[in-house]
């Protein structure tokens, strides 16, 4: 698969942002407790990821009521969305100096167009390593998602159906689109926020 790099410089996807904020004692307690300075970056990698997608949960599958948006908050409430999921997986691996982005597909909201369309948040991760992007979807599985870590064979949570209007985003962006962030931000209601007011395109 072919990525385009919205940044040629690595550095910009280790960078802190606001919502990306790795120097937060939370998350830095929980680095100590994750990673060891014996790990590779695939295995921080793997490790980072099969936390964010096991242990926090998707806050749609669990009816929850709390939106969360910065990775610290994330971590606190042990929930989110994928836009949240996808900050804290960011910030777990750019404190451990492993370039991450943001990726995006356009997906059928529930399961027919009529129901409507939404923006689904994901990450993008350089490994060194391998000298390689791999996409790595933390969304959360459940029944008919099955969403894996694989450097060689993408195994996403889903798979698009381009007849249906679905559409794959192949930029890897440096930060998360503002859009989503501001959907966060603007919103109490989680709910109510992921069946009415989740953005729809890029």
């Amino acid at each position: 698969m072919k990525f385009i790099v919205e940044s040629e410089d690595l550095e910009d996807y280790l960078l802190e942002l606001d919502v990306v904020n790795y120097s937060n004692r939370i998350i830095k307690d929980k680095t100590k407790e994750l990673f060891n300075s014996a790990q590779t970056d695939v295995e921080k990698a793997k490790i980072a990821f099969e936390f964010v997608r096991d242990e926090i949960s998707h806050s749609w599958d669990i009816q929850g009521e709390k939106v969360t948006c910065h990775a610290s908050d994330v971590l606190k409430y042990k929930q989110g969305i994928c836009y949240a999921k996808s900050n804290l997986l960011a910030a777990l691996l750019r404190s451990q100096g492993i370039p991450t982005g943001f990726c995006y597909q356009r997906l059928m909201l529930f399961d027919t167009p009529e129901k409507g369309y939404s923006i689904h948040a994901m990450n993008a991760v350089y490994l060194k390593s391998h000298s390689k992007w791999i996409r790595l979807d933390a969304r959360g599985n459940k029944t008919g998602v099955n969403a894996q870590f694989s450097i060689d064979e993408e195994k996403l949570a889903f798979p698009i159906n381009k007849e249906l209007g679905e559409k794959d985003y192949f930029v890897i962006f440096k930060k998360p689109n503002p859009t989503t962030i501001a959907v966060l931000k603007e919103h109490t209601d989680v709910l109510e926020m992921y069946k009415y007011y989740l953005p729809e395109s890029i």
